[in-house]
């Protein structure tokens, strides 16, 4: 039996769990003052899993970088997968929030959170 406790992020609560994973391999979540909070527990005990968020480059864009996270939640030992995987990428303007920027990363899309408009460089 081993037993931990954890703050849920769920939701601004910030309950205390007590997450105890039993001899029969059942896990025993207390402390959540909702259903949410006991499956974050329980997804916690087995496999805990995070939304990435980062930033991209934008060529010809009103802003130089665009912000994105993951379509879902990844395994934390993906995180630095998806970082690097995003290190290089350069896309050109215009984005649109929602845009997917590069699919199936650890099984989840990279999506923009925001808009960055095509500016037109006027050459003397």
């Amino acid at each position: 039996m081993t037993t931990r406790e954890l703050t849920c992020i769920v939701c601004p609560i910030g309950c205390t769990l007590r997450v105890t994973i039993l001899g029969n391999g059942d896990i025993k979540v207390e402390g959540a003052m909702c259903n949410r909070g006991v499956e974050y527990g329980k997804q916690e005990a087995i496999q805990p899993k995070r939304i990435v968020m980062t930033v991209v480059k934008v060529r010809n864009g009103e802003f130089p970088t665009v912000s994105v996270k993951t379509s879902k939640p990844v395994p934390k030992e993906c995180i630095w997968k998806v970082m690097k995987a995003t290190a290089n990428i350069e896309v050109e303007a215009p984005v649109e929030i929602g845009d997917t920027i590069m699919k199936d990363i650890c099984g989840a899309d990279l999506v923009a959170t925001r808009r960055v408009r095509r500016i037109i460089s006027q050459k003397d």
